[in-house]
């Protein structure tokens, strides 16, 4: 087995939601269709839980309010088992296509749902694909109002659905537009020849061959010295999920490699060190403890 890089934790994360959820199929599913779908989340997400309870991990799960409200016990179940529980909106809409009315009232809506199911504060945001553009930063200054010390949103990167490719690559807190507070912690990127190249884990750890991942991930470590953020989703261990019908491109970010990913995940946990977004943001100082 090959030792773990102990010098630095990083962040773990899980985005909770089922595979017809993503925005990916948003022509394909209605959201009034999803009721009638065959869910799979819990069976995905209890298998996520025990690959890190075999490699005593700890992470940040970005549940959905859709999924929370359904499942109230498996929320509970992830809180039980030591990991945070954070905010990944309620009905998984692409902000910048949301008004800002409608946005607010999912949001409070989905994080009131998760903090009365596991009666804590629930300090951590992520939207739905990313989708906190410069078209959509107004969320900011909704998060900020709603009460979440932080955001997982941004990712520095050009990208037809997501992206402010000048943000900072590293945790920092940042100004909303009305000037309220916020921490921001992006997604991965690794420099590669002047390129940002999104590292940070889902489709992308399954496209990049393991090696290559493992080595920008490390190199975020030790050339860097920073902390990464990795994100997955349930579905993407789950290789016998139902086929959705859908573009050529959504297809193959979807269903590319997910025979593999639990596997790669494995050795993931076994090659670096994890913890929650917010033990990494208080040891920082940007959070209070």
């Amino acid at each position: 087995m090959q030792s773990k890089n102990i010098q630095i934790m990083n962040a773990l994360t899980v985005d909770v939601e089922d595979y017809f959820q993503v925005s990916a199929f948003e022509k394909d599913v209605r959201v009034t269709d999803w009721s009638t779908m065959e869910s799979r989340v819990v069976r995905n997400t209890e298998k996520v839980l025990s690959v890190f309870d075999r490699n005593s991990t700890k992470a940040t799960f970005f549940v959905l309010g859709w999924v929370a409200e359904r499942y109230p016990e498996l929320v509970r179940r992830i809180a039980s088992a030591g990991h945070e529980i954070a905010c990944h909106g309620y009905s998984h809409q692409l902000i910048y296509n949301q008004s800002p009315e409608v946005f607010k009232e999912e949001t409070i809506k989905a994080k009131k749902l998760l903090e009365d199911q596991v009666q804590t504060k629930v300090s951590g945001y992520r939207a739905a694909s990313y989708s906190i553009t410069n078209n959509s930063r107004w969320a900011l200054d909704i998060l900020a109002e709603a009460g979440f010390e932080y955001d997982s949103s941004i990712f520095p990167v050009h990208h037809d659905r997501y992206g402010i490719p000048d943000s900072p690559k590293f945790p920092y807190r940042l100004e909303t537009p009305s000037g309220k507070s916020l921490v921001e912690f992006p997604l991965s990127t690794a420099d590669m020849l002047g390129y940002k190249l999104p590292v940070a884990g889902g489709g992308y750890f399954r496209l990049y061959p393991y090696f290559f991942s493992k080595f920008a991930l490390r190199r975020i470590n030790r050339k860097e010295l920073e902390a990464f953020i990795f994100y997955l989703h349930p579905w993407e261990v789950d290789p016998d999920q139902p086929k959705i019908k859908t573009n050529m491109l959504s297809r193959f970010r979807h269903y590319n490699n997910l025979s593999k990913c639990e596997q790669r995940l494995e050795r993931l946990l076994k090659d670096f060190s994890f913890t929650t977004v917010k033990d990494i943001l208080q040891k920082k100082k940007l959070l209070d403890s």
